[in-house]
């Protein structure tokens, strides 16, 4: 292990180098640190949630009303959020729930000889933009995952999409970074960031939350009414057109 390695290991498991403990406390050392990681998780996620809990919603409803409309999503990340890209692709195209609608959803990082071809022959920085001038249609929606919020491929992304008319969702985490900032000057319709520097609780909230995401857009198509009526979620809850959602969207 080298020196810096080694200074990391220590820094998160300072337990492990000492070397006078027994195999008994170790464990219990371990088993202290994965419940408190657990326990970290569940409050990142039940924060993130409550707060962020309309948003989520306009988010939501923005790729069903895509959807309705016979439109379709892109989605894309980088690392981690890259095979997360592909996971939210599947749930939509293959969807596991009976009743539920296979929905057309394009994952940018499946095709390798396109990604390469791209960041060999202009940079790595469009690699995503270079297939949505070619795939996206006004109306679509893109949904990029970024951890920072600051993934310059995928700022490259939203603002191309932008440009076309496409709707723009982004996960984040942290402060939201960059991704922040072209919501606040509406160059991004959405910003879901989750509030936690550790890239660990933010992935793990991203999943939840693609699922949740899933899960909301197929009961607004199974509910047409709220597809035309944005106040529903614009007014937040107790707003004065708002009407409840339906219990399953609740359960």
């Amino acid at each position: 292990m080298s020196n810096s390695q080694n200074d990391f290991s220590q820094a998160f498991y300072p337990f492990l180098h000492d070397h006078n403990q027994r195999p008994r406390e170790l464990m219990e050392e371990l088993r202290f640190s994965l419940l408190e990681k657990a326990r970290a998780s569940v409050t990142v996620k039940q924060t993130f949630f409550e707060q962020q809990q309309d948003a989520i919603l306009a988010a939501a409803l923005e790729i069903a009303r895509a959807y309705s409309r016979g439109k379709k999503m892109l989605v894309c990340g980088n690392g981690g959020s890259a095979t997360d890209a592909q996971h939210v692709a599947v749930e939509f195209m293959h969807p596991i729930t009976v009743g539920r609608k296979a929905l057309p959803a394009i994952c940018l990082n499946n095709d390798m000889a396109m990604v390469t071809a791209v960041a060999n022959d202009v940079g790595f920085n469009d690699i995503f933009a270079r297939q949505i001038i070619a795939l996206g249609q006004d109306g679509d929606v893109l949904l990029g995952i970024s951890t920072s919020g600051n993934s310059e491929n995928l700022l490259h992304a939203f603002a191309t999409a932008q440009r076309m008319g496409l709707g723009t969702i982004a996960f984040a985490g942290d402060d939201g970074g960059k991704m922040e900032q072209m919501k606040s000057e509406r160059l991004l319709d959405h910003c879901l960031t989750v509030p936690t520097t550790s890239i660990h609780r933010i992935q793990e909230s991203h999943m939840t939350l693609y699922h949740v995401i899933w899960d909301l857009t197929h009961e607004f198509l199974q509910h047409p009414a709220l597809l035309s009526e944005p106040s529903a979620v614009a007014d937040g809850p107790g707003g004065k057109d708002a009407r409840p959602l339906p219990q399953a969207v609740l359960t």
